[in-house]
Formats: C-alpha cells, sequence, structure tokens
C-alpha cells in the first residue's frame, strides 16, 4: 500500500492499527447494540435480572469497546512507538469501566431486592432486615471491588510495584505504622460485614444509644445514621454497634408495652379508674388490643402510685398511646374525683396551753 510523502512516518505506521482499532470498535458497538436488545428482552420477566441489565448498560457501552482496543494493541506490532503508553492507557480506562460494571452491577441488584420487599406494609420486619443486608452487603462489596481496581491500576505502573515490593521487604516499623493507620478501616469493614450478617440493627429499628431515642435511618459502609426523635441525626460508627451496648425495642417484634405513671391520694377508688383506662385504650387507634393494666406499685407518705401497662404494635404507636393514657386519666380524675388528686396533708389543731397557777383547765376564774 502506497502512502502520501507529505505523511508522518510514525502516522504511517501507525494507520494499520488504526484502522483495524476503529472496525474493532464498529464491531463492539454493534455487539453492544445487538446484545442490548437481547439482554432486556431476555430479562423482561425477571424484575431482579431486568434492574441489573439496566445498571450496566453505561459501563457496558464504554467496556466492549475499551476490550476490543485492547486486543488489537495486544496483537500491535512491538516496534509502534509509543505503543506501550497506548496499551498502559487502554489497559487504565479497561480497568476503571470493568469496576464501575461491576459497582454497578451490585447496586442495580441491591435496589432490586429492596424494591421487591417494601417496609410500608404493617409488618415488615423480615422486609427491614432484608434491606439491612442488602444495603451493607452491597456497599461492602462495591468497596472492595472499587479497592481491587484502584490497586490493579496502581499495579500497572512498574514504580508503583517497586515501592511496594520496597515497602514490604523493609517490613518492621513500617508495617505496623501503616497497620494503626489502617486498622479504622480494617475494623469498619468487619464490623460492617458483621452488621449485615447478625443484623443487631435494621433499618427503622428503634433503638436508644447514647441516651438519645431514635430510629436508625441510614447505615453506611463507615457509620449509622440515627434520627432523633426531635429530628436530629446522631452520627454513629459501626464499630460502636458491635463493642458498645444498646437498646434495641424493634430486635424481633416492633410490638411494645408502655407504662404511665399517676400519683393519686390512698382514697381513691381504683375500679371507676380500671374502667376509665380501658375506655381510654379503646378510644384509640393506637392500641393494638392486648391488654391494659392498672396496678398499686408504689404507697408512699402522701399517696400512692399507680402504673398503667398499655401495649401497642410500634414504638411511636406506643409513644401517642401513653400521652393519650395520661391525659385521659388525669381529665377523669379532675372530673370525677378532684378530691382525690395528691394533697399535702398538715395537722392544725393547736395543743391545750400549760396549766397556770391557780387555774384549773386553763380557765381563769371568774372576776369577782
Amino acid at each position: 500500500m502506497n502512502l502520501p510523502n507529505w505523511l508522518p512516518a510514525v502516522l504511517a505506521a501507525w494507520l494499520p492499527a488504526l484502522g483495524i482499532a476503529a472496525a474493532a470498535m464498529g464491531l463492539a458497538e454493534l455487539i453492544f447494540h445487538v446484545g442490548e436488545r437481547v439482554v432486556l428482552r431476555a430479562t423482561r420477566s425477571t424484575p431482579l435480572a431486568s434492574a441489573v441489565a439496566q445498571a450496566v448498560r453505561s459501563p457496558t457501552r464504554w467496556a466492549l469497546p475499551l476490550l476490543a482496543l485492547n486486543l488489537v494493541w495486544h496483537e500491535a506490532p512491538d516496534e509502534l512507538r509509543g505503543l506501550a503508553s497506548v496499551q498502559r492507557l487502554t489497559g487504565l480506562l479497561l480497568i476503571a469501566a470493568l469496576t464501575w460494571l461491576l459497582v454497578r452491577a451490585i447496586n442495580g441488584l441491591a435496589k432490586a431486592v429492596i424494591a421487591a420487599h417494601p417496609v410500608t406494609v404493617a409488618d415488615n420486619l423480615q422486609a427491614r432486615r432484608i434491606h439491612t443486608q442488602t444495603r451493607v452487603l452491597s456497599r461492602t462489596v462495591a468497596g472492595m471491588i472499587v479497592l481491587i481496581g484502584v490497586s490493579m491500576m496502581l499495579m500497572t505502573f512498574p514504580e508503583v510495584r517497586q515501592i511496594g515490593t520496597s515497602l514490604l521487604a523493609s517490613a518492621g516499623v513500617v508495617g505496623i505504622v501503616a497497620g494503626f493507620a489502617a486498622r479504622p478501616v480494617l475494623g469498619n469493614l468487619i464490623a460492617g460485614l458483621q452488621i449485615g450478617l447478625s443484623q443487631p440493627i435494621r433499618i427503622d429499628d428503634v433503638v436508644i444509644v447514647e441516651g438519645e431515642w431514635g430510629v436508625i435511618e441510614e447505615i453506611t459502609g463507615t457509620y449509622v445514621v440515627v434520627r432523633i426523635w426531635d429530628q436530629r441525626r446522631l452520627v454513629v460508627p459501626l464499630q460502636y454497634w458491635i463493642e458498645k451496648p444498646f437498646q434495641n425495642w424493634t430486635r424481633t417484634t416492633s410490638e411494645l408495652i408502655g407504662t404511665v405513671f399517676l400519683w393519686v391520694d390512698y382514697r381513691m377508688p381504683l375500679a371507676p379508674l380500671r374502667a376509665a383506662l380501658q375506655r381510654a385504650c379503646e378510644s384509640t387507634e393506637h392500641w393494638d388490643g392486648r391488654f391494659a393494666l392498672l396496678q398499686v406499685t408504689e404507697a408512699g407518705e402522701q399517696a400512692m402510685q399507680l402504673r398503667c401497662l398499655v401495649t401497642s404494635a410500634s414504638a411511636p404507636a406506643g409513644w401517642d398511646l401513653r400521652c393519650h393514657v395520661r391525659e385521659c386519666l388525669v381529665d377523669f380524675i379532675q372530673r370525677e374525683y378532684p378530691q382525690y388528686l395528691p394533697r399535702l396533708r398538715a395537722d392544725t389543731r393547736l395543743a391545750d396551753p400549760p396549766p397556770t397557777d391557780g387555774v384549773v383547765g386553763g380557765t381563769p376564774p371568774a372576776a369577782s
């Protein structure tokens, strides 16, 4: 093949390889479009596979041409000027595209699993368990894939490989320092796996942590976000949930027993108050109907303490139920038995004055 004389020699040497590369990229684009239609049609009836296919569409469109280019450069003549740099560049891009593809596939699979188990149903314990496992494990695996991808990209540079070999060979102090520096990262990674598998907490669990009542809002690869009742956010490291105790009010079920304490006078009759408690519970949708009990739990010097036990299907409903019962019982006592509200007693009778000379019983003699 005769080339124009004005064409640089370097470019002339590259022309055959560039032509083959252009044809390979065109073939890769054709394969992508045909494969996209086939895959979408095959996964149409499977929501899980369809979600993964949709998620990997963009990275696949980049990965196929890059794979074709890598194959072409691998077969190109070694005497081409700058071939090593081009091979390294396309290799880096291919590793990045494959890493992106795997991360998108995992995220698409996780979203499909979460969408298949909505937490909007009444009994969402199983759904919350699946949500937690899926989110924690998908983020952990995605983080590991990104770490491996970046490592592979760095290892394509001989200088980096040499530095890594030298550091490993130097051993000792460097290894110890690196271990201590990486301990938080590795600790959170292991804690994330433990939380994802053993599930001490789940999405939407009601917990008390660091003295705060809240709901698990988000579980990331390094921390957990707890939504406090007053809309603050408490950010807690993953390792905290493995190493320190905390309260989980919805570990196995969302049902709870709430308490309401009242102080009344000793003369207060309990039967009408028990009937008022039953009516208060039956008048609200927050009561789940299991039981409503009233008991005397303490007898103090001034009054007696009553404890009401009421049941609810969830922690938010339990809070509203307790407030409702407290208001109803206080209103009932104020309306029907106001005289039996707690009061402070005092004896106001005066003691007899001491007798005086010539006076009997403290009565002065009549005047003469």
